[in-house]
């Protein structure tokens, strides 16, 4: 695929690879602290992943003014897309920056922008690390 057609997907598109994406990043990471044990990795995947999680990254990207144009322009496509699926365990504002989350890092993965992607990771490390242990899912974002 190529950047012109990728820039044309739909925002359900893009964060279905998004979220595949993500998902890697994060088993990825967690692998790599030596964490082996399947209950413990869900748990902290659970961190990384949850709609909660990704609202609240979005929200500090908001507040640092990490995203570019760009990106918020997918995120907005992401957000605001009509979905047929709700998640089970959040509302539907939560759901709807999640999925606008997961549309930025599908648009970035399908343009070939890797060093945007990886700064992205670790900005989402930095804040969920600093976040372990506290219940900080603020999702302010409108």
């Amino acid at each position: 695929m190529n950047k012109k057609q990728a820039e044309l997907l739909n925002g359900i598109a893009l964060a279905y690879i998004g979220d595949a994406v993500y998902e890697v990043f994060v088993r990825d990471y967690l692998l790599g602290k030596g964490i082996t044990k399947p209950a413990e990795l869900q748990r902290q995947a659970t961190k990384f992943v949850s709609a909660k999680s990704q609202a609240s990254i979005i929200t500090a990207m908001e507040e640092d003014q990490f995203l570019s144009e760009y990106e918020l322009t997918y995120f907005k496509r992401g957000r605001n897309a009509h979905s047929k699926t709700t998640a089970k365990n959040t509302d539907v504002v939560t759901y709807r920056i999640s999925t606008g989350f997961e549309a930025v890092i599908g648009i970035l993965h399908l343009t070939g922008e890797e060093n945007r992607l990886q700064e992205i990771w670790d900005f989402c490390v930095a804040k969920i690390e600093s976040n372990s242990g506290t219940n900080d899912t603020r999702t302010t974002l409108t």
